[in-house]
């Protein structure tokens, strides 16, 4: 028997009636008692007790949605976050200059509504920097690429093709393309970049748990497709997990998923099946997000829809009734309002399942009212809030930023809230996602002290809640991570800074200084 008895004066344990321990018991990889009853243990034979160190500890966090894979690939990709037009031709000018002609030169990151001139890149700059080479430049919403001639090419698009269903080609005033690929569109180039083998991934995913747990994120529910999940089976084997993971799949493996008769829930506290991801529209960057009324400034552009309503219905409902749960993501306000209406149709069939909305970026009030009454989480980024602020305010206006990224409102309403980062869409450190929730600043403070439409500012604990227990929620499994309580599994984070005693600043100077997961201490 493994006994460690954990000493710190500052044990928050996430429980509403009990938040503050002084004392834990660790029994096999589980909690077994706090305070009086935990310093009992100390006569167990073998037991260890010992100072937690640090100023505070605080359940093991988890990000409730991350792309694992692509992260963990991307990696090795050019990290075009934060860069200017110019800068961006640099580093990919930079890259041709180390690889033979013909090899892919792919990165992501990009973000035109960032740069002084907003227009999409296009293929003829980057054939200016690379021309022996096809590029492929994923953007930070992931829902645009842009790629050069010698990648048109090698997909075959040329003038004729036409824009495929739920996707668009941007073309130049003759027609031709012009480089940009947006929605399902970026499939075409996709399916001809040479894929990762799975032993590629494999070590990727790897490295990219050491990345995760000096964050203090012991536990990830992933929504990449399936070569993540037999990459994580994988490492699982191996044993060489040691982040839990909560694995959803794509809608092209449904019918192999019904087939074999997988059902939400499958597996062990190390690696469980979650259910279907589906994607009922666009993002907002790309102005590809569902919205009931045109962009600002863009009076015929109202978005895409990547799931026609019907189909939406007929997915949802064959997905629950076979014991699938349903995580959609949905950016705009009608996606988001057609995404309710659809998890609302199928919440009979099964009643057990956790289904979520992935994002809920611009969703009406009355539209949150319907999500809280039948229960659905709302699976969301606080991240995304504070570095879209001015894309936000530049595309939705006035009239509807005050329910984008609408935490407080949401949470109000009655659903479970469960934070994430999106990454590598975004940034995966928790501390930054919960200064964003707490303040709604972005790190140089922008836009001042009571930050962006503050209404929707949580508390610490409330933000905090949502990157463990709320986490935890959404995959069913509240009864055993995401609080430091008995009968939890033994995954913990100590801090450099007691975030409860500062100012919310100190989140973003804010360090681990050791990670527990299963009861065992992580060591870097």
């Amino acid at each position: 028997m493994d006994v460690k008895i954990l000493l710190h004066p500052r044990i928050y344990t996430g429980d509403a009636e009990r938040p503050w321990a002084r004392a834990l018991a660790v029994v096999d990889g589980k909690i077994a008692a706090l305070d009086a009853e935990a310093d009992a243990w100390a006569a167990a034979p073998g037991a260890v007790v010992e100072e937690a160190g640090g100023a505070l500890v605080i359940p093991g966090l988890t990000d409730a949605h991350i792309h694992a894979m692509w992260y963990a690939l991307s990696l090795r990709e050019l990290n075009l976050r934060d860069l200017s037009r110019a800068a961006l031709l640099e580093a990919v000018a930079a890259r041709a200059r180390e690889l033979p002609p013909g090899a892919w030169i792919t990165g992501r990151g990009w973000d035109q509504t960032l740069w002084a001139d907003v227009r999409f890149p296009t293929a003829a700059e980057l054939d200016r920097v690379a021309p022996q080479h096809p590029v492929a430049l994923i953007a930070k919403n992931a829902h645009a690429w842009v790629v050069n001639t010698a990648a048109l090419r090698a997909a075959n698009i040329t003038a004729d093709t036409p824009d495929p269903l739920h996707g668009k080609l941007g073309r130049n005033p003759d027609g031709s393309p012009d480089g940009m690929l947006f929605e399902t569109a970026t499939s075409l180039v996709r399916k001809v970049i040479p894929p990762a083998t799975l032993d590629e991934i494999v070590d990727a995913v790897d490295v990219a748990q050491e990345h995760l747990l000096a964050l203090g994120i012991t536990g990830v529910h992933d929504v990449d497709g399936i070569p993540a999940f037999a990459a994580f089976q994988e490492l699982h084997r191996r044993e060489r997990m040691r982040v839990r993971v909560v694995k959803y799949v794509r809608l092209e493996s449904l019918d192999a998923v019904l087939d074999v008769g997988l059902r939400s829930g499958y597996g062990d506290d190390w690696l469980r099946f979650g259910g279907l991801k589906l994607f009922a529209d666009g993002a907002l960057g790309s102005r590809t997000g569902a919205m009931f009324a045109p962009y600002e400034g863009e009076p015929e552009n109202v978005g895409l829809l990547t799931l026609e309503p019907e189909q939406l219905v007929e997915v949802t409902q064959r997905a629950a009734v076979h014991g699938l749960a349903l995580a959609i993501h949905a950016i705009g306000d009608r996606a988001n309002a057609l995404v309710v209406d659809a998890l609302e149709a199928v919440r009979g069939l099964n009643p057990a399942l956790r289904h979520r909305i992935e994002h809920v970026q611009s969703m009406r009030p009355e539209d949150q009212a319907r999500m809280g009454r039948a229960g659905f989480v709302a699976s969301m980024q606080p991240i995304h809030a504070i570095h879209d602020m001015a894309m936000a305010d530049r595309y939705l206006g006035a009239q509807r930023t005050p329910y984008a990224y609408a935490w407080r409102s949401v949470a109000d309403a009655g659903s479970a809230l469960a934070f994430g980062s999106d990454a590598p869409i975004e940034i995966f450190d928790p501390f930054i996602g919960l200064y964003a929730a707490v303040t709604r600043r972005r790190e140089d403070g922008f836009p001042g002290p009571e930050g962006w439409h503050p209404e929707q500012r949580l508390t610490l604990p409330e933000a905090l809640r949502a990157y463990t227990w709320g986490a935890a929620y959404a995959a069913g499994l509240e009864s055993r991570v995401g609080l430091l309580m008995p009968g939890y599994l033994a995954d913990l984070a100590v801090l450099d800074h007691d975030i409860f005693a500062l100012p919310p600043e100190a989140l973003l100077e804010t360090h681990v200084v050791r990670v527990m997961v299963d009861g065992r201490w992580h060591t870097r």
